[in-house]
């Protein structure tokens, strides 16, 4: 068992993170020599086991296409219950998806959450073409979003989501998501891509791996990964196709072209994830599905 622990030296709003390539718990399917088309990570919280098997069941099902590997993957931080922290050891000793951080899961470690699924891309997946990180409570298109990618003349320097621009840092330090102006001083947060579900190209990866060395985890997610890719000279490029966080009822047309829906309960999942392979003939293969994502 490897465990990943980052050992921080911060002198206001620098942080050095020494890497000590090792994770408390992580899955063991490593793709290290696999060639992955699109890695999706979902960012989901220890007591969610009943999301992650309606994922598993439903857009998470999909695996490859005409040779292309798609393959879905769950980080979560350590569970703070220790009953939690051994169901979540048995979950991945039968599905072996799910990436788990050394710090404990909370509100106030979402940014090293998603910077520890990052780490993993790069360390373990450095094959994977494309990275779609998304939120457990979003319904993904995945045939739509490969149809999409597929079609890419240029496969590098891709950071694509909704495009938030002028986004304000949290200011109130009763709040969970409170940002320090000595952490963050400028008023503005540059153009991001919103948290609920984007994506970027593996050289981005590695970018905003490098750049986040300088980047205080004080700041939300999202904006954590706008910052670093600014600094590594990559530009959010907007797409209506994803939803942000609206919620799109299903209709065939719909869903034929979007990327992403959020705030999904479980049975609209599997509904709207039946309704989808019904009328387009989408499989877990999804080898026949690229030629009809728009």
């Amino acid at each position: 068992m490897r465990e990943s622990l980052w050992q921080e030296s911060s002198v206001l709003r620098t942080h050095q993170w020494y890497l000590l390539e090792q994770y408390f718990l992580h899955s063991a399917v490593t793709c290290s020599n696999q060639e992955i088309f699109l890695l999706i990570v979902v960012c989901s919280s220890p007591e969610n086991r009943t999301r992650r098997n309606a994922i598993r069941q439903t857009w998470g099902n999909a695996t490859a296409s005409r040779g292309y590997s798609v393959l879905t993957v769950f980080a979560v931080g350590k569970a703070a219950s220790p009953s939690t922290q051994l169901e979540i050891q048995e979950e991945n000793q039968r599905h072996q998806d799910i990436i788990e951080g050394s710090f404990i899961d909370s509100p106030q470690t979402q940014t090293q959450k998603m910077l520890m699924s990052v780490e993993w891309t790069v360390i373990f997946c450095p094959r994977a073409r494309y990275i779609l990180h998304t939120a457990q409570d979003v319904f993904v298109g995945v045939p739509s979003l490969a149809g999409y990618l597929l079609s890419l003349t240029q496969q590098e320097d891709i950071y694509l989501g909704r495009v938030v621009h002028h986004g304000v840092p949290n200011r109130d330090p009763q709040s969970p998501g409170f940002v320090p102006i000595h952490q963050y001083p400028q008023e503005f947060y540059p153009d991001f891509c919103h948290g609920s579900a984007f994506l970027i190209s593996q050289d981005v990866a590695r970018k905003v791996f490098v750049a986040a060395r300088e980047v205080p985890l004080a700041l939300p997610p999202a904006a954590f990964v706008g910052i670093c890719a600014k600094r590594a000279g990559i530009s959010a490029r907007h797409s209506s196709r994803f939803a942000g966080d609206k919620h799109i009822s299903y209709n065939p047309c719909c869903y034929k072209f979007i990327f992403t829906s959020s705030d999904m309960r479980e049975d609209e999942l599997f509904k709207d994830w039946k309704e989808t392979t019904f009328h387009f003939g989408f499989s877990s293969a999804i080898s026949t599905c690229y030629f009809k994502g728009g």
